[in-house]
């Protein structure tokens, strides 16, 4: 497992396991957000398989998938609040964690600096200083 913290309420990760979520739970994560579709995993780690084992532990779990064709600056906006009422660290995940890196980011967008968010998800390995402009448009909103 490669959890990559942005914030320290907010970490992105590639696709997670069944197996992985006592070692999420226990890194104090309250919410696990799956921002990847069901067509691009196999079943034993579809949605329906990844909710049972993280709710099994205690946690919550939204499923909000993307593909690049779905995804929003609502579907973002959408996640930030979800992600701000958690109560608690939040861990999205994807196939390599970009996708979950972009939603944030899009997410962020006027609520942080442009400068911080593209700083936070180069630190965790995600390199979207391509994405200044859209980011700043978003801000300027």
């Amino acid at each position: 497992m490669d959890i990559r913290q942005l914030t320290p309420d907010f970490a992105v990760s590639p696709q997670i396991d069944p197996t992985d979520v006592p070692q999420i739970a226990a890194a104090g994560f309250k919410t696990v957000v799956c921002n990847r579709p069901d067509e691009e995993v196999p079943v034993e780690l579809g949605f329906e398989t990844m909710k049972i084992a993280v709710e099994a532990a205690g946690l919550t779990f939204i499923n909000l998938p993307a593909t690049h064709q779905t995804l929003s600056l609502n579907m973002a906006q959408h996640q930030a609040s979800l992600v701000d009422d958690a109560g608690g660290p939040v861990l999205a995940y994807c196939a390599s964690g970009t996708r979950s890196s972009i939603i944030w980011s899009f997410g962020m967008a006027g609520r942080l600096p442009t400068d911080e968010i593209i700083s936070a998800t180069t630190k965790a390995g995600y390199q979207l200083g391509q994405m200044r402009p859209q980011l700043d448009a978003i801000a300027a909103q």
